[in-house]
């Protein structure tokens, strides 16, 4: 009997923790609280710890995140801030919200994160910022990327929406730039139930311009010092955030042994690249991202294996509708397009069961 494998399970963390989750909902309720306060300071504490930083701040979601941060430090109309060529589109909406321009750099090739061999050759006298991803969880080389942006004068500003607990030199992705913007979408490896997002940093001047601008531009209500926004974390995702930042350790460990019951049974097979790890990474597994020219057949045949999978991402930010006003032309980041056309993401999760990780590992190995 064949076994089904949904891409991601949503119901399986949630029955793991019912008790918890209920209890920090009830807590909620009880103290009649609903906006900021107590339960977001609490969850801004401890998430600040685990990362390791001075700073926490929470707010709507992980696109505001990286746009707060921008703002934060004025960057903005006339500014350029270095992007990958290829992430999700929203890292690029972040900069365009500033009212900057991204400037795309292709990736390493190995690892598909920004590539610090390529930066240099970006920065002009426009430049502000450069925003690496840590691409499915795989941290970016970020000592070589801060000390070639540190150099000409510009921010650092990580994107770790896909990286809740990797680590770089041992060192939590989030406290390696300047700031960092975390999304907890409910599909992270860390998820609330419901958009939420937060801002990581040492520079507490940043994170006091950020927690300003999440609210109105308000410190004191009614006393609006700037233009500000409304991009606050909701007390009730923060309690849920607070059960479920104890068990990431543990659940990033669960997908690490799902990722090495992969690579070491789909290694050797011809045509097939698996995930690069680098020397310096501790990733945190959000994807397991295959790569094959046959990419769309392979899709195919696990569909037919009632085996789910996804693509990350189909559409390179700069082939967009979004962004036909820049007027990138196909074949301008031929290694963005290249993937787009060849990567396919397979289920990988801390409730994968033994039998679903057997179905996928015979599935891809029935395939070729």
């Amino acid at each position: 009997m064949n076994v089904s494998v949904p891409f991601l399970d949503m119901k399986a963390p949630h029955q793991e923790l019912a008790a918890e989750l209920d209890t920090a909902y009830h807590r909620v309720l009880d103290a009649g609280w609903f906006i900021l306060g107590e339960e977001v300071d609490a969850f801004e504490a401890e998430f600040a710890n685990y990362v390791g930083v001075k700073h926490c701040v929470g707010v709507g979601n992980g696109l505001e995140a990286l746009h707060l941060i921008l703002r934060a430090y004025g960057i903005g109309p006339g500014d350029e801030v270095i992007v990958p060529s290829n992430t999700y589109i929203a890292t690029w909406l972040a900069v365009s919200y500033a009212g900057a321009t991204p400037v795309p750099v292709e990736p390493d090739p190995k690892t598909y994160n920004l590539d610090p061999a390529n930066l240099a050759a970006a920065i002009t006298p426009r430049t502000k910022a450069v925003l690496p991803v840590h691409l499915y969880g795989q941290p970016a080389d970020m000592d070589a990327i801060v000390e070639i942006a540190h150099q000409h004068g510009l921010k650092v500003i990580e994107d770790a929406a896909q990286a809740h607990g990797a680590r770089y030199r041992g060192r939590q992705a989030g406290g390696l730039g300047d700031a960092a913007g975390f999304s907890f979408y409910p599909g992270k490896n860390l998820g609330a139930l419901g958009d939420a997002g937060a801002v990581t940093t040492n520079d507490e001047a940043l994170a006091d311009k950020v927690r300003l601008l999440r609210n109105y531009g308000s410190r004191v209500k009614y006393h609006n010092e700037v233009k500000g926004f409304n991009s606050r974390l909701d007390p009730l995702q923060a309690a849920f955030l607070r059960v479920k930042l104890r068990h990431l350790d543990e659940w990033n460990e669960r997908r690490r042994q799902v990722a090495r019951r992969y690579l070491a049974a789909w290694q050797g097979i011809p045509g097939l690249i698996l995930p690069f790890v680098s020397a310096f990474a501790e990733p945190a597994w959000h994807l397991f991202v295959v790569r094959h020219p046959q990419r769309d057949a392979l899709q195919k045949h696990l569909r037919e294996a009632d085996i789910g999978t996804l693509i990350h991402y189909p559409i390179p930010p700069h082939l967009s509708e979004a962004y036909q006003e820049m007027n990138f032309q196909p074949g301008t980041f031929p290694l963005a397009e290249e993937f787009a056309a060849s990567l396919l993401s397979l289920p990988i999760g801390p409730h994968l069961t033994e039998p679903e990780q057997s179905a996928v590992i015979e599935s891809v190995c029935q395939f070729f």
